[in-house]
């Protein structure tokens, strides 16, 4: 199984713990570990997200587009299922899932390290 490149699992943790978007356990992340759903960044956070990965990794974001991922806006319902029962156990998170498709991973981010592209 593929793993997530060192200095990106850095870079997403150092994110969200610099911002205070989401206590990130560095462990827990995958390369199906989405962006807008379990790290919470959507909206104009998730833009901004995006200038800081592609100024540290040096890669080229001008093809990319939120046509092929459809925008992420969040979900008042995954925000309400994860305030009362937290997001820790397997049942929550499927419930999210089935609430808000998840729309960009981190295997979108280290596709884009490997190839210099955000595409």
């Amino acid at each position: 199984m593929e793993e997530i490149l060192p200095p990106l699992k850095e870079f997403i943790v150092d994110y969200c713990n610099r911002y205070k978007i989401h206590k990130v356990d560095p462990h827990s992340l995958s390369l199906e570990t989405s962006i807008d759903l379990d790290l919470d960044i959507f909206d104009i956070e998730i833009d901004l997200f995006l200038a800081d990965f592609a100024e540290e990794f040096n890669v080229d974001p001008s093809k990319f587009s939120w046509y092929k991922y459809g925008y992420p806006k969040g979900s008042t319902r995954v925000k309400m299922i994860k305030l009362m029962f937290g997001y820790n156990t397997t049942w929550v998170k499927q419930l999210a899932q089935y609430c808000y498709t998840p729309k960009f991973k981190v295997r979108n981010l280290q596709d884009a390290v490997k190839t210099g592209k955000l595409v």
